[in-house]
C-alpha cells in the first residue's frame, strides 16, 4: 500500500491543527485552567482513538494494536517530562501565562527531532539488523537506571548547552514578556524565556533516546511509529497544565515506566528467538502502568499524607 498520501494528508492535518491552536484557540497570552486542559486532552485522546479506528479498519488488526501500544508508551513516558518541565518552569519562575507559547515552539521543535530520530532508527533496523539487540539493551540498561537512580537536583544553569549559548549570546536577567530576543544597548540578547525554550528541547531530545527505541520494539512502520508519536506529543502540553499540580502524586509511576522499558528491551532481544505478539505487549505494558498508577494513589508519599491530615 502505498503510503505517500498518508503522509501528505497526516501532516497537513497536524498542521493545520497547530494553526487553529496558535493563531485562533490560544492567540492571546492566558493562564490555561484545568477545565480548558482537560477539555483539549480529551479532545486530542479522541482525535488519537478515530485515527487508531482509521489505521484498524483500513491497515488491518494488527497495524492498529500496533498504534495503540506506540501511543500508550509515549503517553505514559511524555508524564516524565511534565515532572521535568514543572521543575524548570519554577526555577525560572515563568509565568503561567507564558508557558503555553514555550510549551508550543518546544513542542513543534520536539517533532521535527522526533521525525529525524524515527526515520534514522527504522533505516538503521532495516539495514542493520544487530541494530535492535543495542536498542534492546540500552532500553534495559535505562529501565535498570531509572528503577534504581535517585532523584537529582535540577540545576538549568549547569546545563552544558546552557552554559556553550551563553558565550555566545548575552542573555538578559529578567523577563521582556513573552518575547524570546530583545536589543539592549544595540546588541541582540537572549531572555531567559529561550533559556527555559532551549531547556524543554534538550529534555524531550533526551526523552525521545528512550521513547523512539521502545516503540521500535512494538513495530518498525514508520508511518505507525511517527504518527502514535505525534499524537502523544500533540497532546502533552494540555496533559501538563492537567497534571502539573498533582504530579507528586505518581511517585510510583518511575517504576512502572522502568519496568515498561526493560519489558520492551528484552522484547528487542529475543527477537529473534520468541517474537512477542503485539495484543500481548498491549496488555502487559497497560497492566503495568495501570498498577503502577493505582499503587500511587492508594499508597500516597509521606509528605502528601501529612498535608492531607493538617487540612
Amino acid at each position: 500500500m502505498d503510503q505517500t498520501w498518508l503522509w501528505i494528508g497526516f501532516n497537513l492535518f497536524i498542521l493545520i491543527m497547530l494553526a487553529l491552536d496558535l493563531g485562533v484557540f490560544n492567540r492571546d497570552n492566558h493562564e490555561v485552567s484545568i477545565r480548558e486542559a482537560l477539555i483539549w486532552s480529551g479532545i486530542w485522546v479522541a482525535l488519537a482513538m478515530v485515527f487508531n479506528f482509521g489505521v484498524y479498519t483500513f491497515m488491518g488488526e494488527e497495524k492498529g494494536i500496533a498504534f495503540l501500544t506506540g501511543y500508550l508508551i509515549e503517553k505514559s513516558l511524555s508524564v516524565d517530562n511534565i515532572f521535568v518541565f514543572v521543575l524548570i518552569f519554577s526555577y525560572f519562575s515563568v509565568p503561567p501565562r507564558y508557558q503555553h507559547r514555550i510549551l508550543f515552539w518546544g513542542i513543534l521543535g520536539a517533532l521535527v527531532m522526533r521525525a529525524i530520530f524515527i526515520f534514522a532508527g527504522v533505516a538503521l533496523i532495516k539495514q542493520f539488523h544487530w541494530v535492535i539487540y543495542v536498542f534492546g539493551a540500552f532500553l534495559i540498561f535505562t529501565g535498570l537506571k531509572m528503577m534504581f537512580q535517585k532523584e537529582k537536583q535540577l540545576e538549568p544553569d549547569k546545563n552544558p548547552l546552557v552554559k556553550i549559548f551563553k558565550k555566545f549570546m548575552p542573555v538578559t536577567s529578567h523577563l521582556h514578556g513573552q518575547r524570546f530576543f530583545v536589543i539592549e544597548n544595540g546588541v541582540r540578547h537572549a531572555t531567559p524565556l529561550f533559556i527555559v525554550l532551549l531547556l524543554i528541547e534538550v529534555t524531550d531530545l533526551i526523552f525521545a533516546v528512550d521513547s523512539i527505541p521502545a516503540i521500535l520494539a512494538i513495530t518498525d512502520d514508520a508511518f505507525i511509529v511517527y504518527t502514535s508519536n505525534v499524537f502523544a506529543i500533540l497532546g502533552l502540553r494540555s496533559l501538563y497544565f492537567a497534571l502539573a499540580g498533582i504530579t507528586q502524586y505518581f511517585h510510583y509511576l518511575k517504576y512502572g515506566l522502568a519496568a515498561v522499558l526493560m519489558f520492551v528491551g528484552t522484547k528487542m532481544v529475543m527477537v529473534d528467538y520468541y517474537k512477542v505478539p503485539t495484543e500481548i505487549s498491549l496488555a502487559v505494558i497497560a497492566i503495568i502502568l495501570a498498577f503502577s498508577v493505582l499503587a500511587s494513589i492508594l499508597y500516597p508519599p509521606k509528605e502528601v499524607e501529612q498535608v492531607v491530615e493538617t487540612q
